[in-house]
C-alpha cells in the first residue's frame, strides 16, 4: 500500500473500531491489526491514537464545509457572516436536510462517526460536546439561524434526529429515508404557506402572541 493509502486506511479502520468498541477500548495494536500492519509501522503515519482521532475530526470538518457549499448554505456562523443567512429558501434547506440524512446513515465514514459519538457522549465530556456539535444543539441552532425561528427549526430537525436512530435498526433503511423525504416536503409546504408549528397561520400566531 502507498503511504497515503495506508494513512487513510488507518483512519478509516480506527473509526470503525471506535464506533464498534468505544474509543477507550481500542488500542493502537488493534488498529494496526485491522489494517494488516504492525504497530511500529502505524507509528510511521500517526504518533498516537489521539493523533488518529484528530485526523478523523479534521476529515469531518472538511466534509461539513463541502456539504454546506454544495447547497450554497453558510459555512460560517451567523455572528461572523450574518448576510449569508438571509434569503435562504425553504427548498434549499429541506434539500440539504434530506441529503444530510442520507449522508449520516449511508456514508460509511459519517455513519461510523455518528455511532461513535452516540455511544461515547456519556463517557467523555469532549465526546458529548462533539455529539451536540454535529448531531444535537449544533444543527438545531444552525437551522434556527437559517429560518429565524427556533420553533420552525425544532419542527424540522426533531423528526430528522429521531429517524437517524430508526434507520440504524430498520429492516429497510431506505424506507426510513423515504419517510423523511415525505415529512420534509410536508414541512416545506406548511412553512411556505406561513403555518407555524402549532398549526396557526403566521397572522393568527402574531395575533395570539400580541395578546
Amino acid at each position: 500500500m502507498r503511504g497515503t493509502d495506508t494513512k487513510r486506511r488507518i483512519m478509516t479502520e480506527a473509526l470503525r473500531l471506535f464506533a464498534r468498541d468505544g474509543y477507550e477500548a481500542v488500542s493502537v495494536e488493534s488498529i494496526a491489526a485491522a489494517v494488516g500492519i504492525r504497530a511500529p509501522s502505524l507509528y510511521k503515519h500517526y504518533r498516537s491514537k489521539r493523533e488518529i482521532f484528530d485526523s478523523i475530526l479534521r476529515e469531518m470538518e472538511r466534509r461539513d464545509m463541502e456539504n454546506a457549499e454544495r447547497f450554497s448554505l453558510p459555512t460560517e456562523t451567523k455572528e461572523d457572516a450574518p448576510g449569508t443567512y438571509e434569503g435562504v429558501s425553504p427548498e434549499a434547506i429541506t434539500a440539504f436536510c434530506g441529503q444530510m440524512f442520507r449522508y449520516w446513515t449511508q456514508d460509511e465514514f459519517a455513519a461510523a462517526f455518528r455511532r461513535m459519538l452516540t455511544v461515547e457522549q456519556y463517557r467523555s465530556e469532549e465526546m458529548g460536546a462533539l455529539y451536540h456539535q454535529y448531531l444535537g444543539n449544533g444543527p438545531l441552532r444552525y437551522t434556527a439561524d437559517l429560518l429565524g425561528s427556533e420553533e420552525a427549526a425544532l419542527a424540522l430537525y426533531a423528526p430528522m434526529h429521531l429517524l437517524l436512530g430508526a434507520a440504524d435498526r430498520a429492516d429497510e433503511p431506505e424506507e426510513v429515508c423515504r419517510m423523511l423525504v415525505r415529512y420534509l416536503e410536508a414541512w416545506r409546504r406548511q412553512y411556505s404557506a406561513g403555518v407555524t408549528p402549532d398549526g396557526q397561520t403566521g397572522r393568527e400566531h402574531d395575533e395570539v402572541s400580541a395578546e
